[in-house]
């Protein structure tokens, strides 16, 4: 059966595409099959109008693996703060909740190599997608974009910030209860000055910082611009952000950081600076990744459970296709160890 006749009963046809997009039938065929003769931005162009015009098209393209009752595709946009998100000992714990939980409803898993960094991304990264749906790994910057892309397509769910205008699901932990529950467990242990480490343009971190803040307004300490200094989430960067403020001299006592891996850098830079941990600086993470439980001394942190958060994500995914799904925001706890001295 001809492609037009097949969705003839939608009231689309490939000359009625090909006339939009002005372009031959020929290649609109090529277009919608993926196939790699016909250029990026010409594809993209024909899968707009198919949608538009509510073609199916998705039928034609590659398939997912054999056997599998659905297939989730994960795709973790270009990061904005987490460098090293793939490597990221909290994204590797995440990814296995997902896949466990993917395995249990009997759905396949992709990692895409694709790493979206704009809204034209986004809405190729959905268009070509041969899942059942995608689970994006963060928002980075693209808050509004997925806003915009919710308006045409639900079949995708985000593991990041909650936003009180968004209109896509996103499943995450309370950043801003779990940074005000940082900062405020080192205000009660008497510290006065409590260093921030991390990079507020990542939403996730952006929201912690805000909590941090919170809690030094509640306890009455007093902040000040140097007390907030920049930090990627990975060990390198937080060691670097420590050593720097160490150098401008800045007094500290306490450190949050907004990730283990920025915490255990902190760490590293304070002992080689001669500074005991928690004897002379308190330090909290915020993950609980494994690592947090090796580091000597062992990390005070905020856990989020990175296992619940994959099946979540799977499950807002698979169990509401093509409606809109609910947001959820993960409770946090802080796990005291000895990095913070009580």
């Amino acid at each position: 059966m001809a492609d037009s006749d097949r969705n003839a009963n939608k009231g689309a046809r490939l000359e009625d595409i090909a006339l939009a997009a002005g372009v031959s039938i020929s290649t609109v065929s090529r277009a919608l099959n993926d196939s790699p003769a016909v250029k990026r931005r010409t594809k993209q162009a024909i899968w707009k109008i198919a949608r538009e015009h509510d073609y199916d098209f998705r039928q034609n393209m590659p398939k997912g693996p054999a056997g599998a009752e659905a297939t989730i595709a994960v795709v973790v946009p270009a990061p904005q703060g987490r460098d090293s998100r793939v490597a990221d000992p909290f994204f590797l714990e995440l990814l296995a909740g997902i896949a466990e939980a993917a395995r249990e409803r009997n759905a396949d898993l992709l990692v895409s190599h694709l790493s979206p960094g704009s809204a034209e991304d986004l809405e190729y990264a959905m268009a070509t997608s041969r899942a059942t749906g995608v689970i994006f790994i963060g928002q980075s910057s693209l808050h509004h974009a997925f806003n915009a892309l919710a308006k045409r397509d639900r079949r995708f769910v985000v593991w990041g910030a909650g936003f009180a205008d968004a209109e896509y699901c996103s499943v995450g932990s309370d950043n801003f209860l779990g940074g005000r529950r940082a900062a405020a467990h080192l205000a009660r242990l008497g510290r006065k000055r409590i260093l921030f480490l991390g990079d507020t343009e990542a939403p996730e971190a952006e929201q912690r910082y805000r909590g941090y803040r919170e809690a030094l307004d509640n306890a009455g300490l007093a902040f000040t611009g140097d007390m907030a200094v920049p930090a990627h989430f990975d060990v390198h960067s937080g060691e670097a952000a420590t050593q720097s403020a160490i150098d401008r001299g800045i007094a500290f006592d306490a450190i949050f950081a907004a990730s283990d891996l920025i915490a255990i850098g902190a760490m590293r830079a304070l002992a080689r600076a001669g500074r005991s941990v928690p004897g002379d600086v308190s330090v909290v993470g915020y993950d609980n990744i494994p690592a947090s439980r090796l580091v000597t001394p062992r990390l005070t942190t905020i856990d989020q459970d990175a296992n619940l958060a994959g099946r979540m994500l799977v499950s807002k995914l698979i169990d509401t296709q093509g409606g809109a799904a609910t947001s959820e925001r993960m409770e946090t706890s802080l796990l005291i160890r000895e990095s913070c001295g009580g």
